[in-house]
């Protein structure tokens, strides 16, 4: 009896699927989960996207003395044209204002986007590296909330910005290593540079690849490791310099608040490792500004920190001949954080020496092991293996939504601040700031910036704010003056400071020469500080004689700020009083109504300037309407438009504007004097219609 043959086909007959359709399926794989990731970060910082301008947000966005070609040029060459001395994410700023303007949606969407790109650039290089758990490493960055400020904070673009090239030269850096391909170096490489230019902590870089390369061979070659990173390691040193020179020179990192001894750096150093590790591992009670802790060698317990990190790093060292992944891990995130660890001065010490946008980075030495060591353990347990990883990014996505409602607006983001740092004298202040935009307000802003005082007396810019808002208030010039004087005293060369004084002095009877040279103060700290010559060309013009020095200060208003419609209304009325230049005066009150529709004002002296042009009277008249239709209740326009139509022969007319104008301002003598005039023509026989 014959055997029967088996159906299965032999070992050598089974179907092979292609390469090309096993890549083709990684790649609509990997779209799907980079997809996926765009969602899940749109959705968790959903109530952030429309959110408005926060803290240093306005001086981030593009000024409109910099919006123009050399506005950009002086991105790249003027120290002081921006926040800080990063050309790249300033040139950013510059051509995103050149497409959305001032929409701050636009804004909230890129930043959403970069860091999206980003989790998606940890996937693609934990899969380089061979990693479990790579597309879990992306998820968890991608929704933990440590990464809600630097997401949806504007200003903190160079975050995520940076994160992008500096994954991407990471990631193509890679790649060379295996290849070795020039131009896959010099793709690096120039990804590398345009990282630090946006932010100067991604220097770091060549030495978090030394790290992997370590990691991965356990040991560094000279010529295959060290020897190509030297270049950057050049740039990166230099960058990094330059910067804390910017930042000592121009930022103001420096002074009282920055004196620790070496001793005292090392301390916090350590405090901050931990507190940044314990944030990612319990990421709860996140703070827009943290309590700035006191720095004391002779307490104890503040050495517990360094001692503790230092034991940690010696046990990863012992456990390296086993395991290199958790010293490396350790390496990684303390080599990024380098920049913040207190060793060298940066502005935001002032307020805190930690700040959850300082670990974007440095967080991934955590939670790319993180995640691969808990994949790999989940492997053991099919059900958990499904179910924890999709519990753990649900669950981080609904803390970082959480955290990013309180991002919608200044007076939100600093009363939670204030709900669990108290004595944030910063929070405090920048309260006061969004509290004095609003109406109804006024008391409680002096109380916040009284109690920002309170805790650190030291600060001019809150002095200075707080005579700007006491000087709102009928009365109380004398108390603002003093405190803008305490502020020019804390900081002598405080240009805004100045300014305001200008301005009180400006109001204070006698006082107009002493707030001309103020403003010139100003000017000389500031020259594109175009609101102070804007007021110092009003001061001028109030001084006998000095009309043309106030016209050469409009004009130099305008050209740093060309849409100061005020600006250009009060050059119109300046040019109106210089005769032959009534053309010009005009087309200076057009301007204005060009940029602001609604501007009586402009209207009024519009109409004015009309009214001694030889055939123009109907023209004035339409102006002083459209004056009127604005703001019914502008006295000086009824009186205008009265004497308007008594030149046309509308007498009755002309009473009843004089009527309403007296109604307004009953003390008004002009328009008195005009009805009587106006009057007594009607009862002349041969003015009689």
């Amino acid at each position: 009896m014959a055997k029967k043959r088996s159906l299965a086909a032999p070992n050598s007959a089974r179907v092979s699927i292609p390469r090309e359709v096993v890549w083709k399926n990684s790649r609509f794989r990997d779209a799907g989960m980079c997809a996926s990731i765009f969602v899940a970060v749109f959705l968790a910082y959903f109530p952030a996207i429309q959110g408005t301008l926060l803290w240093d947000d306005s001086s981030h966005i593009t000024k409109p003395q910099s919006q123009s070609l050399s506005g950009l040029w002086r991105i790249w060459t003027d120290l002081t044209a921006t926040q800080q001395y990063y050309p790249l994410l300033h040139s950013a700023f510059w051509m995103e204002h050149r497409i959305w303007g001032d929409a701050v949606i636009g804004y909230h969407l890129l930043n959403i986007l970069l860091h999206a790109a980003a989790a998606c650039l940890v996937a693609f290089i934990g899969r380089r590296l061979a990693l479990p758990g790579a597309w879990l490493a992306a998820f968890v960055f991608a929704l933990h909330p440590v990464c809600v400020e630097a997401v949806a904070w504007i200003s903190e673009q160079k975050s995520t910005l940076s994160a992008v090239f500096y994954l991407a030269s990471a990631l193509v850096y890679l790649r060379f290593y295996g290849e070795r391909k020039p131009s896959q170096y010099f793709v690096a490489a120039g990804l590398f540079v345009l990282a630090v230019l946006t932010k100067t902590v991604t220097a770091t870089l060549p030495a978090a690849l030394l790290v992997v390369m370590w990691w991965k061979n356990g040991r560094i070659a000279w010529r295959r490791d060290v020897l190509p990173l030297l270049p950057w390691f050049a740039f990166g040193i230099a960058a990094g310099i330059f910067t804390a020179w910017v930042e000592w020179k121009f930022i103001g990192a420096r002074g009282a608040g920055f004196q620790l001894t070496f001793l005292e750096r090392t301390l916090l150093a350590g405090r901050i490792v931990w507190f940044y590790a314990a944030k990612i591992v319990w990421p709860f009670d996140l703070i827009f500004t943290y309590a700035r802790w006191q720095i004391d060698q002779h307490e104890w317990w503040q050495y517990l920190f360094p001692v503790a990190l230092v034991a940690a790093l010696t046990g990863f060292w012992f456990l390296a001949r086993r395991n290199r992944g958790p010293l490396a891990a350790a390496l990684f995130s303390l080599g990024t954080l380098v920049p913040v660890l207190g060793f060298l001065n940066v502005y935001p010490f002032r307020f805190s020496y930690v700040a959850d946008h300082f670990q974007y980075l440095a967080s991934l030495g955590i939670i790319i092991p993180a995640s691969s060591g808990l994949v790999l353990v989940l492997r053991r347990f099919p059900l958990p293996g499904k179910f924890v990883p999709v519990a753990l990014v649900v669950f981080l996505g609904v803390l970082s939504w959480r955290q990013s409602g309180i991002y919608t607006d200044q007076e939100t983001l600093y009363r939670a601040t204030l709900v669990r740092n108290p004595e944030s004298w910063m929070a405090h202040h920048n309260l006061a700031k969004a509290l004095a935009e609003k109406p109804g307000q006024l008391q409680e802003t002096i109380e916040e910036y009284r109690a920002s005082l309170r805790i650190y007396p030291e600060f001019a810019e809150t002095h200075n704010n707080l005579g700007n808002a006491l000087a709102q208030i009928p009365g109380r010039l004398d108390e603002a003056r003093r405190e803008l004087e305490i502020s020019l005293k804390l900081n002598p060369d405080y240009a805004n400071g100045h300014y305001n004084l200008g301005n009180v002095l400006s109001r204070t009877p006698g006082k107009l020469t002493e707030a001309v040279a103020e403003y010139q103060a100003a000017i000389r700290l500031q020259p594109d500080f175009a609101e102070a010559h804007h007021n110092l060309a009003i001061a001028l013009s109030q001084i006998p004689g000095r009309l043309p020095a106030a016209i050469r200060e409009y004009q130099a208003a305008l050209a740093l700020n060309p849409a100061m419609a005020e600006a250009h209304n009060n050059l119109c009325r300046a040019l109106s009083a210089i005769p032959g230049r009534m053309g010009q005066a005009l087309a200076e009150c057009d301007a204005a109504i060009r940029i602001h529709a609604q501007f009586p004002a402009a209207y009024n002296n519009r109409g004015n300037i009309l009214l001694q042009m030889p055939g123009r009277l109907p023209d004035a008249i339409a102006a002083y309407r459209n004056a009127l239709k604005i703001a019914p209740d502008d006295a000086e326009a009824h009186n205008n438009l009265g004497s308007a139509l008594a030149r046309s022969g509308r007498l009755s007319e002309a009473v009843s504007e004089f009527k309403i104008a007296l109604q307004i301002d009953p003390g008004y003598a002009e328009a008195r004097a005009n009805l009587e005039s106006a009057l007594l023509l009607s009862e002349h026989p041969a003015t009689r219609r």
